[in-house]
């Protein structure tokens, strides 16, 4: 025969309280930290072609023609624009992927990253 119990009644036990406590402490879960993020940065040179740039803004940043050409002025009249702000390896793949472009097509565009404050 079933008795009925009340809900979420405590267990008892028949075992001897040996006055050790034995209930189980839970810690309180860590907060996850959002990843750094880091801001990819074009300078300006006094070589590479202003539609090259405009050119690589396009084609690894995926900026319309606009946008693309805004940037590049800024590049040229303040010698450096942020182009983006990505997690750590994106940042670093879009650096990587913009310097190797330059040299293969012969300019000396630089691309660097740095963290984001």
């Amino acid at each position: 025969m079933l008795h009925a119990m009340a809900p979420f009644a405590p267990m008892m036990s028949n075992a001897p309280d040996d006055g050790r406590d034995t209930s189980t402490l839970v810690e309180p879960k860590a907060k996850t930290r959002r990843p750094p993020l880091y801001k990819v940065l074009l300078l300006n040179d006094d070589y590479t072609p202003m539609e090259f740039v405009v050119h690589v803004l396009e084609r690894f940043f995926h900026l319309s023609h606009a946008h693309a050409f805004e940037i590049m002025l800024t590049v040229h009249k303040k010698g450096v624009a942020v182009v983006g702000v990505f997690s750590h390896e994106i940042a670093e793949t879009k650096v990587g992927q913009v310097m190797d472009f330059a040299r293969r097509h012969q300019h000396p565009l630089q691309c660097t990253m740095e963290k984001e404050e």
